[in-house]
């Protein structure tokens, strides 16, 4: 009896502490990517995805390539979700990272689906990181600093509680918000062909080095250990809705080309 006691006591602690640890654009925020994507999908596309997927959605999968964070397996991916390089620079001038960063991940990723003799096992696995990536791509924080590892060091409080900068990009605004990954994509602005063609245009450099121009504006919004609140969000809340359509957008585009 005892030791049930003590069992409910701190399953609720280990729940709750679960809750505070990083995330990463936010569940919420690579499932918005991955259900708005799912919206600019050519009808080849779906059926292709549906039968490698089994069904399973692109906001199912897009949270995939985090979970595997966890074992120490899958380590070499860990570089392909950021990129980091100096504010002034852009990607083709800053020195690359050895291990590989987002545009090589990316790269890769693609390679192994077209490839018509990779398995079809390989080819469900680097699709699922296919589709984070892309919307990692989008996140002005994971195109930050080397010196602050892109905004993890950091330091702000979100609420009158402790967290990062990147943290607050990635995931605490989102979640303030409050709205389920369905109810943001479906309240996603409405945009014309014209418009979805033009946020296709580039390529995945192009779209590095214009997410990195954001990059800028957020180091620029923020000092250190500021308590950013309501106003931040105010400030800023539209900015992570616009990219998380146009990673959307532009994942269908990579989907498209490559089915």
């Amino acid at each position: 009896m005892k030791l049930k006691f003590i069992a409910l006591l701190v399953l609720p602690l280990l729940l709750s502490s679960s809750k505070n640890t990083p995330d990463f654009w936010g569940q919420t925020g690579h499932r918005v990517v991955g259900e708005i994507a799912q919206k600019h999908l050519k009808p080849n596309t779906k059926r292709q995805l549906k039968k490698l997927l089994q069904q399973k959605s692109l906001a199912f999968v897009s949270t995939f390539a985090d979970e595997i964070k966890s074992d120490s397996r899958y380590g070499k991916f860990y570089t392909w979700h950021f990129i980091n390089m100096p504010l002034e620079s852009d990607y083709e001038a800053s020195e690359k990272n050895p291990k590989g960063d987002l545009v090589s991940g990316i790269n890769y990723c693609t390679s192994i689906i077209s490839d018509k003799n990779a398995t079809t096992d390989d080819k469900v696995f680097y699709l699922k990181l296919l589709v984070h990536l892309i919307g990692d791509l989008h996140q002005p924080m994971h195109i930050g600093l080397l010196e602050d590892k892109g905004g993890n060091d950091f330091k702000v409080q979100w609420h009158y509680k402790d967290s990062n900068l990147h943290r607050v990009w990635d995931s605490e605004m989102i979640d303030t918000y409050d709205m389920g990954y369905i109810e943001l994509a479906k309240n996603a602005d409405v945009l014309t062909k014209a418009e979805v063609k033009q946020i296709q245009e580039g390529t995945v450099i192009d779209w590095v080095n214009e997410t990195h121009q954001l990059t800028k504006k957020v180091y620029a919004s923020v000092n250190h250990d500021d308590n950013l609140r309501y106003r931040y969000s105010y400030n800023n809340l539209n900015t992570v809705r616009d990219q998380l359509q146009i990673a959307g957008v532009r994942l269908a585009k990579v989907l498209n080309d490559l089915f």
